[in-house]
């Protein structure tokens, strides 16, 4: 079973190398790694390159990205990695073994946020909780598929599309649910403020499960991050 990791990249040079560096073990036990950038207007794609197996140019917007970074990679089960966030050590065994044993065709992992803030704890814990008892997982949790679950793969929206797309797979069947959790960096909760974050991404999930057009609530979370 090959295991393909697809990086959504927009403008990532500050980060990129360290985020494919720590991929590296993996990609030497075999794991392809495929970056999808949405036009860089920095050096993100030159530094990547050395680092990965594929850098290719797609559509702006994640689901885009994530969807052409799937169809250029060839393995049989795909990882979708936020440049931000970093795998466990054995992931491939982890997520491979998982599938095998329990006959899954998809899932996600537990989340730990990095940081000093005496909420990152709990807005985790918050995070898991809520994945495990509706089945519905975030990009933050390293959502992966085998190619035949992903099928048309991310809706073409402008935000909530790991929300749509897992609510696909869950009609399909249920998360495998991996406790070793991925590491995701606490800095945009920092930078924006963790309170007024927490409650961006409430109400915009609300608004989200009422129907608003999911463009207005892209839009709002751009003037409210800005």
């Amino acid at each position: 079973m090959k295991l393909s990791i697809v990086i959504p990249v927009l403008d990532e040079e500050d980060g990129i190398a360290d985020a494919l560096a720590a991929l590296a073990p993996l990609r030497t036990r075999g794991v392809e790694i495929v970056v999808s950038d949405g036009a860089s207007c920095d050096a993100t794609v030159a530094l990547a390159r050395p680092l990965a197996d594929m850098v290719i140019a797609a559509p702006r917007g994640r689901g885009s990205q994530m969807n052409a970074g799937a169809v250029a990679s060839r393995g049989d089960v795909l990882v979708f990695l936020h440049a931000d966030t970093r795998l466990p050590y054995n992931a491939d065994a982890l997520i491979c073994d998982g599938l095998a044993r329990t006959g899954h065709t998809w899932g996600r992992f537990d989340v730990r946020i990095a940081g000093a803030h005496w909420l990152f704890p709990v807005i985790a814990a918050a995070m898991n909780l809520r994945s495990r008892v509706t089945g519905i997982a975030t990009g933050d949790q390293a959502i992966f598929a085998t190619r035949s679950a992903f099928g048309q793969g991310f809706p073409d929206l402008p935000l909530m599309e790991d929300i749509a797309f897992t609510k696909r797979l869950k009609r399909i069947g249920p998360p495998l649910c991996i406790a070793l959790p991925v590491v995701t960096s606490g800095r945009r909760w920092e930078k924006h403020g963790v309170m007024r974050t927490i409650l961006l991404m409430w109400g915009l999930r609300f608004a989200h499960f009422l129907g608003v057009n999911p463009a207005w609530l892209a839009r709002s979370y751009v003037q409210r991050q800005s």
